[in-house]
């Protein structure tokens, strides 16, 4: 079910605070909906030094996104919210993965951008989608970088 709760950005809270805020506000805005259901929300950006990329507005913005992370290393957060309303139980974590993107030309990252929808990607990319195009190597969870962490996930509902 997608949430209808806005995401907020205050500049404020780290890079991970905001994703677990957000992922939490998603959560909790379904979770009202079905008390007594066991809801998971997820919110993601991606890190460049201090700057942060949500989902881009534009192809355009896509395209300068890919052009500042290119030959560069970034980190990718996933902020995740488990809540079960009913139960009053809740547990939020967060998960970091280094990425290092290959060097690119504006050639080669409009190749990219024309292959794969952008505009739903945090950082305009989807590591899952082509990544091997733009990715050199990871750090951590590849999960994560596709945009939940799978196995850190597992180990919070088996001890659920």
């Amino acid at each position: 079910m997608p949430s209808d709760a806005p995401e907020v950005r205050q500049e404020q809270l780290t890079a991970r605070e905001l994703c677990q805020l957000n992922a939490y506000r998603k959560a909790r805005a379904v979770a009202k909906q079905i008390p007594d259901a066991l809801v998971l929300g997820a919110d993601t950006l991606v890190v460049l030094d201090t700057q942060w990329f949500g989902k881009p507005a534009s192809l355009a913005q896509a395209e300068q996104m890919l052009e500042q992370l290119q030959g560069r290393t970034h980190q990718v957060v996933t902020g995740v919210c488990l809540v079960h309303l009913r139960h009053f139980r809740q547990k939020i974590f967060a998960e970091t993965t280094r990425v290092t993107f290959h060097p690119l030309s504006a050639k080669q990252i409009r190749y990219y951008l024309g292959a794969i929808n952008p505009l739903d990607k945090a950082g305009g990319y989807a590591i899952q989608e082509k990544g091997d195009l733009l990715v050199d190597k990871i750090g951590g969870s590849f999960s994560n970088v596709a945009g939940l962490p799978v196995e850190r996930l597992k180990a919070e509902l088996e001890n659920w």
